[in-house]
């Protein structure tokens, strides 16, 4: 876009002041939604009900994300589904401890980086058979339910099963990427025949059903786990896979097992933000808040140029560890102690100009040791649950099997065709991964699960959702409603991965000054306005002193946060 229309945009677009809303709450869509007794926030609001009503019948808040889960993989197939992977940290009221699971699952074991050398490939490409790896998803719902579940699976399957032969009426963000899904994918082998109407996406307001993810849903339901990755279903997607040039095999699915990995947490202002360890980027969003732990923004303003700069060029210096260092443990062990260390975030510090945006910037010299959804479920007794899942691309590798009604994910995609790289392709190895949930406690307590999906974007908006809330004194609806900052450009660890070298650029929302721009630009930043990557946020906060729950979900996405 030129100059002129990026200020043009900027000026037609100014932010609301807060004169413009009684409470004085700038960026507030709405009210946010108070609860004593439950609350569930998704991005689809029939999921969200799906949810509620488990809490209301005496589920768990993990038996409600399970089942808002199953619901949304069904209604937005556009981020998320049994074919993809599954993260989730959960608060447990009765041990008053958080428990992480990574349920991401691994590439193929007859597939290698020999292979995609002798072909000719110089990176996986995005769709087709070749970056699929095994889905982790059911996995994990059923490893969550062991532990914390109450009901019964089938009870909690049994909505999404309803409405997947019944029908629901597609809702608007959905249908607007689904449409857009459509020309990229309809040449994947059973995409055409289980995820369109004659050739064409769904409208808004139509109604769609699947049949076919009911009936793979009812197997689930009976025959459990094992259903899913030893019986039937797993067979069936064996031989799809070998009909159509692939290499994931029954063999790779019955091997899959996720596992329950503890939270790493850094302190800010004296809140304890916790995220999952690599293979996911978690890690990113606290190695940032430890940089910009170090900065007063009592003095600096929220949409300042000196903000966003503070913050970009964090953002820059993380993720180029996040480049070097984060990938599957098993394989290479990101040195964590030393990355989310108060020394080191220290000596990052001072790698950032105040006046100056960084054209290129270095890993820390040590050795080591667009699409998703995102959902929160908090019940009666305390327990909270922060849960992310995803197919990778929204709908992923479009590869949908014969009669099953889901699509696999692409998330092999991710892998580098390098050697000696962390995130480097090898047969039965999970690739770096993007989804990340996200919790805070404050003196030992929960505080707030919550989190902001949309591949890079994830870790940037829970920083930026960390200081709505301590730095600048924003609500749990403001902070996810307030505009946004994503910077992108920089090392990358998946693909080709190659360097930062121009210092990338920023996007920004509508509603920061046009004199913000200019003094980012006289900083060296190359700033642009894009619509839609800014991510979508739902939160759940916990009000011990009232015993309440406090809910949020964002205008950027169908979402709803509902409570009783």
């Amino acid at each position: 876009m030129k100059p002129c229309l990026l200020l043009l945009g900027l000026l037609l677009a100014l932010p609301a002041v807060a004169a413009d809303r009684v409470t004085g709450r700038a960026f507030a869509t709405r009210s946010e939604v108070i609860a004593r007794n439950g609350m569930v926030a998704t991005s689809q609001p029939l999921a969200t009900q799906v949810g509620l009503d488990v809490l209301k019948a005496g589920g768990s808040a993990v038996d409600a994300a399970i089942a808002a889960n199953a619901a949304l993989g069904l209604m937005e197939p556009t981020g998320n589904g049994i074919g993809g992977d599954l993260f989730a940290i959960v608060w447990d009221a009765k041990t008053k401890k958080l428990y992480g699971y990574n349920g991401s699952g691994r590439s193929p074991r007859s597939l290698s980086l020999a292979w995609f050398r002798e072909h000719g490939h110089a990176r996986i490409p995005p769709y087709g058979p070749l970056p699929v790896s095994v889905p982790g998803c059911v996995d994990g719902w059923f490893a969550l339910h062991q532990r914390f579940g109450r009901r019964p699976m089938r009870e909690l399957l049994a909505p999404a099963i309803r409405y997947a032969r019944e029908g629901f009426p597609v809702s608007e963000v959905i249908a607007y990427y689904w449409e857009r899904s459509v020309p990229r994918l309809r040449d994947q082998p059973g995409f055409l025949e289980q995820f369109t109407i004659d050739g064409r996406a769904p409208a808004k307001g139509e109604i769609w059903k699947n049949p076919n993810l009911a009936a793979t849903l009812e197997a689930i339901a009976k025959g459990g786990r094992a259903a899913f990755y030893s019986g039937r279903i797993a067979r069936t997607v064996g031989d799809f896979f070998a009909a159509h040039g692939g290499f994931l095999s029954y063999e790779d699915m019955a091997a899959h097992t996720g596992e329950w990995v503890e939270p790493v947490a850094v302190d800010y202002r004296g809140y304890q933000v916790w995220e999952l360890p690599p293979n996911g980027q978690g890690i990113a969003a606290l190695q940032m808040l430890a940089i910009l732990e170090g900065y007063d923004f009592s003095k600096i303003p929220f949409g300042s140029a000196e903000h966003v700069h503070l913050f970009t060029e964090a953002k820059k210096l993380a993720f180029e560890d996040r480049a070097r260092y984060y990938a599957d443990p098993a394989f290479a062990a990101a040195p964590l102690e030393r990355l989310l260390s108060k020394d080191y975030a220290a000596e990052r510090r001072r790698l950032i100009a105040p006046e100056q945006a960084r054209r290129t910037v270095e890993a820390g010299d040590f050795k080591p040791g667009t699409d998703t959804i995102y959902l929160t479920t908090a019940d009666r007794d305390g327990n909270m649950v922060s849960l992310i899942q995803s197919n990778y691309r929204g709908m992923g590798s479009g590869m949908a099997p014969t009669g099953l009604g889901f699509i696999l994910q692409d998330r092999g995609e991710m892998f580098v065709l390098k050697e000696g790289h962390a995130n480097s392709f090898a047969p039965g190895k999970r690739p770096f991964h993007t989804i990340i949930p996200a919790f805070v406690t404050k003196d030992g307590q929960p505080w707030l699960s919550f989190g902001v999906m949309g591949g890079d974007m994830q870790p940037q908006g829970h920083v930026q959702i960390v200081m709505n809330l301590i730095d600048f004194g924003m609500s749990l609806q403001e902070a996810g409603d307030a505009p946004r900052i994503q910077h992108e450009g920089s090392t990358s660890p998946e693909g080709q991965a190659e360097p930062m070298r121009d210092g990338g650029w920023i996007d920004l929302e509508s509603g920061f000054t046009p004199e913000v721009v200019r003094d980012l630009m006289r900083k060296g930043h190359s700033v642009r306005f894009a619509d839609g990557p800014y991510g979508g946020y739902q939160a759940i906060g916990r009000d011990a002193r009232n015993g309440t729950f406090i809910g949020a979900s964002e205008s950027r996405k169908d979402g709803q946060a509902a409570g009783y």
